[in-house]
């Protein structure tokens, strides 16, 4: 299943130190795919693929202190419209 989350950092300085020195500190059967950030308004939106939204639970556990999160189940296009048709 693939997700859009969208992070909005409470604390950037945090964060950023956290990542460095930890990494992404994904649960086993995650995959992250690729991220782009709002830098005007401080938002991540990443691309995760998981067995389901529960597999993101000790990941956004990991970084709830320093980041608020949306996560919304996404289909690509193609999946999207081969339903469609």
């Amino acid at each position: 299943m693939l997700m859009m989350v969208i992070e909005k950092f409470k604390d950037v300085r945090g964060l950023h130190e956290r990542f460095l020195k930890q990494g992404r500190m994904l649960p086993e059967g995650v995959t992250y795919h690729a991220s782009w950030i709002d830098a005007a308004t401080d938002r991540c939106y990443q691309v995760m693929e998981a067995a389901d939204v529960e597999s993101l639970r000790p990941w956004i556990d990991n970084w709830s202190d320093l980041v608020e999160f949306e996560v919304i189940p996404v289909v690509t296009s193609q999946e999207y419209w081969a339903r469609r048709g």
